[in-house]
Formats: C-alpha cells, sequence, structure tokens
C-alpha cells in the first residue's frame, strides 16, 4: 500500500463504506443549513448577497474552516481505525 493511504491499511471495505456515506450526509446537513441561514440573512436584510462567497476566501475564515474539517476527520479516522468491541461507545468522545 501506498505510505501516503498507509492510515487506511487493514481498514476493511465495510468501515470504509460507512465513512463515505456518514461524510456525504452530514455535508448534504451543513449545506442545506448553510443555504437555509443565508436565505434568511438575505430576506431579513442583515447580509448583502455575495457576502458570503467573499468572506469564503478571507485568511481567518479559510483557516477557522481547515482546523474544523481536520478535528472532525480525525475523529472520523479514529472510528474506522479502532479494534475493540464494535458496538462500544467511543469513551474519549463521548465527553466532547
Amino acid at each position: 500500500m501506498n505510505a501516503d493511504h498507509a492510515y487506511l491499511e487493514g481498514v476493511s471495505h465495510d468501515k470504509f463504506g460507512a465513512l463515505l456515506f456518514e461524510l456525504a450526509s452530514q455535508l448534504h446537513v451543513e449545506r442545506q443549513r448553510r443555504i437555509a441561514l443565508e436565505t434568511a440573512l438575505q430576506r431579513a436584510g442583515v447580509l448583502a448577497p455575495g457576502t458570503l462567497d467573499a468572506m469564503a476566501n478571507e485568511p481567518a475564515v479559510l483557516e477557522q474552516g481547515r482546523s474544523a474539517l481536520d478535528q472532525a476527520l480525525r475523529r472520523l479516522m479514529r472510528i474506522m481505525t479502532e479494534t475493540g468491541e464494535p458496538r462500544g461507545p467511543l469513551r474519549d468522545e463521548a465527553s466532547e
């Protein structure tokens, strides 16, 4: 296996597929919420059209997005690569 993908070594196809569907589901929900929020703010006159597109390229916004993505991916990768009782909760994540 390529060194770039060594973290997936030994991961079952079922777990990888489940992760893929989980990510797709989360992406859909987040997109719908963002669109709803943007529309509500525009209708209320609080947000001018195009404002979010302009802000999306600001360094602070990009860094915050990258940080949130890294944290979410670390959690999902831990679920994929963990061993032990598959029905047991992730104790470390349960407190968050």
